[in-house]
Order: C-alpha cells, then sequence, then structure tokens
C-alpha cells in the first residue's frame, strides 16, 4: 500500500516531521511517497532514510518539485 505525503510549500522541518509520522502509520514494505518543494529535502530525506535504515527508493526532481519513494524496513 502507498502513503502519499504533500509536503509542497512548507519549509524544514515539515516535510521530514510528515514523512517520518507517515512512515511510522505504514507497514513493513510499504512505500511512501512525498512531494515537497524544499530543496532542504534532497538532503534530509536522503539522511532520514540512511539514519533510520529505510529504503530511499526513487528521489527526482520535476520542474521546481522534488518526490521521494520511501520504502519501510520492518
Amino acid at each position: 500500500m502507498d502513503h502519499i505525503v504533500d509536503a509542497t510549500g512548507l519549509k524544514c522541518p515539515e516535510p521530514v516531521m510528515m514523512l517520518h509520522a507517515a512512515v511510522r502509520r505504514a507497514g513493513g514494505g510499504d512505500v511512501v511517497v512525498m512531494r515537497a518543494t524544499d530543496p532542504s529535502t534532497l538532503r534530509d530525506v536522503a539522511k532520514f532514510c540512511e539514519f533510520l535504515g529505510h529504503e530511499l527508493v526513487a528521489s527526482e526532481t520535476l520542474d521546481d518539485q522534488y518526490r521521494f519513494k520511501i520504502r519501510k524496513v520492518v
């Protein structure tokens, strides 16, 4: 099951806080998709995954929007 986090227009630390809440609600193996516009999310999401051991499946930039897919590791 995919979970969607729309953090467009929000500034650090709100996007990562929203991502963290979504990952907590997700089941093991679920994917959380996040959209954001704050450039710091490029660094913050990667660090979040590295620190907590989740898999950053995809990261892409489309125009001024960043999209991430994070798989929750059990």
